[in-house]
């Protein structure tokens, strides 16, 4: 079945009366300070509260976190800057009580993500959400739904799009440069999941490791085709980390081909027990015209010895601090349509379920079955 905007939208007859109308959005002229909020200030938020402080034209004025600590921490970060951000434990009471935020960053566990995101777009306020979309495809439905009905931005933390040398290379595919997308090919090879973030292990609070981890690329490459895949063919499992931490659901490893219209593929391999330095990250598309290492900006055109690089835009700058960046940029402009924007985050987590459940279930799994 053919994949529409209409069809991607449409929500469970259950979510009917689920999402308020959100509030009035606060105006502000474009030399206007965005006043950001963060929810989340673990491992991931606090990496980018340390980028979005170095933002022009941002001043980070609350921050929150269920562990006092991290928020007193996140507060600390906020003041060596040369801010001042009030301090909470509550993201509900914080949205409430607090009226000068314009913008939040949200940063918590995959499993909140539903139910936190659709509570900030209700207020109105711009959202900048980390990934995955939701865990489930319901889930993704209602908050695409949510963002849909949202006065502010609503953008979605894939923020390797922004990654100056990938965004090069991505712009260089849909300019035709490498030719028609026939193939791509991607490793992420490297140690295992940090121990002392017990949830990354717990495959209902994540989606297991495609979800939450495997996104990334899968993202990169959807984008570089243009669509979303047909089918998946899957296997994967837990070779050596077996309840390694005790409890752990999610695998070690997997290998995924997807299949595409017109016979394009993705086979993409993902493990977490490679030696150091020896295999690492790659993220190939291959055209008709040649081929492209993504993180490299670097093509080789068929036929030619000589690889060439492209021209790459904020080369000295990170893809979490140019994904930040485009946040306030589109708060500034009013753009309702990110880069990395409800849809297209629909459309990779959705990818990253049908991938997980061909896993579980041993078989081929067809994009309807997670999409219809």
């Amino acid at each position: 079945m053919k994949y529409t905007r209409r069809r991607f939208l449409e929500v469970p007859a259950a979510a009917a009366g689920v999402l308020s109308v959100p509030a009035v959005l606060p105006a502000f002229a474009p030399s206007d300070t965005v006043r950001v909020a963060f929810i989340g200030v673990g491992n991931r938020g606090s990496h980018l509260l340390r980028n979005m402080l170095q933002v022009p034209g941002v001043s980070v004025v609350a921050v929150c976190d269920i562990v006092q600590e991290r928020a007193d921490a996140a507060a600390k970060a906020v003041a060596d800057a040369g801010g001042n951000a009030r301090v909470w434990t509550d993201f509900r009471k914080m949205l409430d009580e607090q009226k000068d935020i314009d913008a939040v960053v949200l940063a918590t566990p995959d499993f909140t993500h539903r139910d936190f995101d659709i509570a900030v777009l209700e207020t109105g306020k711009h959202l900048y959400a980390e990934k995955p979309l939701a865990v489930t495809p319901a889930d993704c439905k209602m908050v695409v739904t949510a963002a849909r009905q949202a006065k502010g931005i609503f953008q979605v933390g894939f923020q390797l799009r922004h990654d100056p040398n990938r965004n090069a290379s991505e712009r260089f595919i849909q300019s035709g440069g490498l030719g028609k997308v026939l193939m791509c090919h991607g490793i992420r090879h490297g140690g295992d999941l940090p121990r002392q973030i017990p949830w990354y292990f717990d495959r209902t609070k994540n989606g297991d490791i495609v979800v939450d981890q495997g996104i990334h690329i899968l993202d990169l490459f959807t984008w570089a085709i243009g669509d979303h895949p047909l089918r998946a063919l899957a296997s994967g499992g837990t070779n050596l980390f077996i309840d390694d931490p005790p409890g752990r659901t999610v695998m070690d490893n997997y290998s995924l081909i997807f299949e595409y219209a017109g016979g394009v593929r993705v086979n993409f391999s993902h493990h977490y027990f490679d030696p150091p330095g020896f295999t690492g990250v790659q993220e190939r598309v291959f055209g008709s015209n040649g081929a492209i290492e993504l993180p490299k900006a670097t093509w080789q055109p068929r036929g030619k010895r000589e690889p060439v690089k492209l021209e790459v835009e904020n080369a000295d700058k990170n893809g979490d601090y140019m994904s930040l960046a485009a946040f306030v940029d589109n708060i500034r402009g009013n753009n309702r349509n990110p880069l990395n924007n409800a849809e297209s985050a629909m459309r990779s987590t959705l990818q990253a379920i049908l991938a997980t459940k061909a896993i579980y279930e041993k078989r081929i799994v067809t994009w309807d079955e997670v999409a219809g």
